[in-house]
């Protein structure tokens, strides 16, 4: 059997292997990384920075990918010299390997500009998922970054590095952002979404120096200014790695120069990737790379054929959080441009026409056209008969006829190059009826999100039974979107259920919509509203947790999971005086007594004189917390405190489904604060507030929101989070779910990063229900005995 060596274990090397192992006949494959790892994905390093997805969640081919199909992975081995004639490579590590055919993956190395200094201790660039780590090791609240460049990649770790809650600057030479993808006002467009989430951008500035004694401590530009910094990212562009390509002795230009059928100027050695040059053009994309290796697998193989006749140049993105897409020639160089813009809405269009035909297209804020404009660069379509609808077509007789129009090449994803084909296949074979088994099957979706749209599309278009993966309409009795009956609610200003049902439903309801829409009045109306028991779950109407006998279990609130001894033996007397039948510890570090009549609950609640834990309804659960800085010898933070704090500000609040917290003082994460709805994460000098995670039936890890200095810094910026799901999550919509639908860049965008003057109203809002809230067992009356608490330091003054 032929011994194929492959040189690069990146996204376009192991693509192209893919295709390879479709074909016969079979090589013996041995493949060499130069990095320490698997296969990843690329394209979500930046996701990674910003603590959106951890190195494990962008792996594309684990080992046993490799050890199933036979080929043979070393990693951490960077190839040094190929040797043409006796057909060997070498590593660094002495080893030296005899191959057959030559494959040469060895993608783009980052180019650094000539400025002075750059040779000191916190100056980094950003390709590998290892420099991605380090970042994450340098950033914090207290660090002040510089990121160099205002390309895709510069704009990208300015991103994580802002999640990761450093005070980030973008120098960029050019006088707009992405000027490859985006023109001026594209480009301005874009400077004034980065810089209303608080990123501050110099553009015409040319960096001079990097300052400081060994240590990063500044930059120096053109203009003589300078910028304080402790961190500085180079993301000034990238350049083919052709080193091995020289020493094979292959023509090379900027790059390894291929022809069609992705030949080289040898018959034994083959390239694939951003290290290539065809027709003059290197590419840099994720797209063209996936359609480079089907061609060269065809021919690798003895299959000749098929051939790569270029790629429309096009990129499709999400930069912080603005989806961008960018393709051909937008020049208006012998062109006639078509623009529409709305600065309060933050969209802008543009398309270049030459002869009737697209020569070019820029979507900035609404990019659900794409692929459209896609197909008629493709196929050099004559729009001369559309040229009222370029911007904007018609309303479609056919809902499906954009997804049929489609090629079944034509990729859907850039991100890891899937085609509508697949998706089809998908759908086909494998049952797919979600956008999330989608995701599983074919990994569309899952790099910057923007083809989510698509994809849905092309679900409902193909899917048996597709099914939203979100519920949107409550039931049949009122049939409108829950973000539409919210508006409707609040413009009628409808204050009780019955009221909802009389003028916009069936006039009954059923026991699916009367306790969302119990909920839904409640939330809108900040407790101000004409409440109905009869409307809400069981559970909500005795405030006790049915159990399948008929019995109840009672939950008292232990905020942080902190009581006392006279808690204790109050509970222990409860327990003896009502006959309960189980006292047991939670997993939530409560007591939950089990076995409870009816009609003893408002005796035991009297009993007690606690707060209702509200274990049985739609609402703040707990905060489970670590023991802290008080006694741990490895707590850098008041967890405790800071746990009973978010609890006391949050509970007896509903919700749109159970809510779950945690507080931990360091990151061994005692209390699994990662994998709660909404956690606090304590560092070495700020903490980590993260939203979104699950360890049920489904376990999710949850994504950073942001990282700030003080603990009033974390417990507001947790307030402002719970108030926007409250307010724009669906009814019975976990956190986890409604983080995935919107995207944790557009949760940021609507919290953490918004104005000043949309965090005031949803602090307003939650304090105007919080104050109208009332803990349900203490109803009527004072409660026998005042609650207690152990002492415990506060966390700052704001806390005492």
């Amino acid at each position: 059997m032929k011994q194929l060596v492959v040189v690069g274990n990146g996204m376009a090397g192991m693509a192209c292997v893919e295709q390879i192992l479709k074909h016969t006949p079979r090589f013996d494959i041995t493949v060499f990384g130069d990095e320490t790892h698997v296969n990843y994905n690329r394209v979500l390093l930046s996701s990674v920075l910003a603590g959106e997805k951890a190195a494990d969640d962008i792996v594309l081919h684990p080992l046993d990918w490799y050890r199933e199909h036979g080929i043979r992975l070393h990693v951490g081995v960077r190839i040094v010299d190929v040797d043409p004639n006796a057909r060997t490579v070498t590593g660094n590590d002495g080893g030296v390997t005899r191959y057959d055919t030559l494959l040469l993956a060895t993608g783009s190395t980052a180019w650094l500009p000539p400025i002075a200094g750059l040779d000191k201790d916190g100056v980094l660039v950003f390709r590998t998922l290892d420099d991605t780590r380090e970042l994450m090791r340098r950033s914090g609240p207290d660090t002040r970054a510089v990121v160099i460049g205002g390309g895709l990649l510069g704009l990208e770790a300015a991103r994580g590095l802002q999640a990761q809650g450093c005070q980030v600057t973008v120098v960029h030479l050019m006088p707009t952002l992405m000027e490859r993808q985006l023109d001026p006002d594209g480009g301005h467009y874009l400077l004034g979404k980065m810089e209303d989430l608080g990123i501050r951008v110099l553009l015409g500035r040319t960096t001079t120096a990097i300052l400081g004694n060994g240590h990063v401590e500044g930059v120096a530009l053109s203009d003589d200014s300078c910028l304080e910094a402790d961190l500085v990212v180079v993301a000034a562009g990238i350049r083919p790695n052709v080193d091995l390509a020289h020493k094979a002795g292959l023509h090379v230009n900027r790059g390894i120069v291929v022809n069609d059928f992705m030949e080289t100027s040898s018959p034994d050695v083959f390239a694939v990737g951003e290290c290539v040059e065809h027709n003059g053009i290197c590419y840099g994309l994720v797209a063209p790379l996936f359609e480079q290796g089907k061609v060269l697998a065809a021919t690798i193989t003895g299959n000749k054929g098929p051939t790569y006749t270029g790629t429309v140049q096009a990129a499709k993105l999400k930069i912080m959080g603005v989806e961008v897409f960018s393709a051909g020639d937008w020049s208006e160089q012998n062109s006639e441009p078509v623009r529409y813009e709305d600065r309060a809405l933050g969209v802008y269009k543009k398309v270049t026409l030459r002869d009737g035909r697209l020569a070019g297209v820029i979507l900035v804020g609404d990019t659900s056209d794409s692929h459209r404009y896609m197909e008629w660069l493709r196929t050099n379509a004559d729009l001369t008969d559309q040229r009222r609808h370029v911007l904007f077509p018609p309303p479609a007789a056919d809902a499906g006829l954009d997804a049929a129009e489609m090629a079944d090449s034509a990729t859907v994803c850039g991100c890891v190059g899937v085609t509508k084909g697949a998706i089809i296949c998908a759908i086909h074979e494998q049952g797919v009826n979600t956008l999330s088994q989608l995701k599983e099957a074919t990994r569309a979706s899952t790099g910057c999100g923007s083809c989510s749209g698509l994809c849905q599309e092309l679900l409902r278009a193909v899917a048996p039974e597709f099914e939203e993966d979100a519920r949107t309409v409550i039931c049949a009795c009122v049939p409108f979107a829950e973000d539409r009956l919210r508006d409707i609610l609040r413009s009628q200003r409808l204050k009780s259920v019955q009221e909802v049902l009389d003028i916009y439903g069936n006039g009954q309801g059923c026991e699916v919509c009367k306790p969302a829409l119990s909920y839904m009045v409640d939330m809108l109306w900040c407790g101000d509203h004409a409440e109905d028991r009869s409307a809400r779950f069981i559970n909500d109407r005795v405030h006790a947790n049915i159990q399948k006998d008929g019995s109840f279990s009672v939950v008292p609130r232990m905020r942080g999971g902190v009581t006392s001894p006279a808690e204790l033996r109050r509970i222990a007397d409860v327990a003896e005086k009502y006959s309960v039948r189980m006292v047991k510890i939670t997993g939530s570090q409560r007591i939950d007594l089990l076995g409870i009549r009816k009609e003893d609950l408002p005796k035991v609640w009297a009993d007690l004189g606690m707060p209702s834990g509200q274990a049985y309804t739609k609402g703040v659960r707990m905060v489970k917390t670590c023991v802290g800085t008080d006694f741990c010898r490895f707590g850098v933070q008041d967890s405790t405190t800071v746990g009973i704090e978010m609890e006391r500000r949050l509970e007896q609040l509903y919700t749109p489904h159970k809510v779950k917290m945690g507080a931990v003082g360091c990151p061994r994460n005692c209390a699994e604060a990662t994998v709660k709805d909404i956690g606090l994460v304590g560092q070495e000098g700020s903490w980590q507030v993260v939203v979104g995670g699950a360890a049920g039936k489904h376990v999710r890890k949850a994504d950073l929101l942001t990282t700030v200095v003080t603990s009033e810094e974390a417990l507001e910026a947790a307030e402002l989070f719970f108030q926007y799901y409250r307010e724009s999550a669906n009814y019975l919509e976990r956190t986890y779910d409604f983080v995935e639908r919107l995207g944790i860049e557009k949760v940021r965008k609507d919290t953490v990063y918004a104005p000043d003057n949309i965090q005031q109203g949803l602090r307003d809002r939650l304090h105007k229900s919080k104050a109208r809230a009332r803990d349900p067992w203490q109803e009527g009356g004072t409660p026998k005995h005042p609650t207690q608490f152990i002492p415990l330091h506060p966390v700052e003054n704001t806390l005492a």
